[in-house]
């Protein structure tokens, strides 16, 4: 499979799992494609948890803001234009596959699990946070392959 040159990640909020495959991707592989991440809502901030375990692997979240499929459109990126949409999400992929049934895109679903509400105390819910993270960089390593010289 050739490698894309865009790539949108999503999920429910975009506060942790799609925020974290779009800085590992930006990470891993730069400028080789253009990658941004949505929401079927964006109520949420970026979670602490997730800045906190991507930094563990040198991606930074600091700087992300949360947005929706429709915010993306208002702020100028076509959905139409990307190569491969990646959901993460059972809502964020009934959301993808509504939105690019008018347009011939490739839409793939990674079940990556949602680390809200497990552990009660915080390195508990670290582990969950890790395990959610080496979930997605498992994903994109498989999909993507390993990133480049120079990368």
């Amino acid at each position: 499979m050739p490698f894309p040159s865009s790539v949108l990640f999503c999920c429910d909020h975009n506060a942790i799992r799609s925020p974290m495959a779009e800085g590992m991707m930006k990470r891993f592989y730069g400028q080789r494609a253009y990658v941004q991440s949505a929401g079927v809502k964006s109520d949420l901030d970026i979670d602490g948890f997730a800045v906190a375990v991507c930094a563990e692997i040198g991606v930074e979240l600091e700087r992300h803001r949360s947005r929706t499929f429709e915010e993306m459109q208002e702020w100028g990126d076509d959905l139409s234009s990307f190569d491969l949409i990646v959901a993460l999400s059972p809502a964020s992929q009934r959301q993808a596959l509504e939105l690019t049934r008018v347009f011939h895109l490739e839409v793939e679903y990674w079940p990556i699990m949602n680390p809200v509400g497990i552990g009660k105390a915080r390195d508990a819910k670290l582990i969950a946070y890790r395990q959610t993270r080496d979930q997605i960089y498992s994903e994109i390593m498989s999909r993507f392959g390993p990133p480049g010289p120079g990368r």
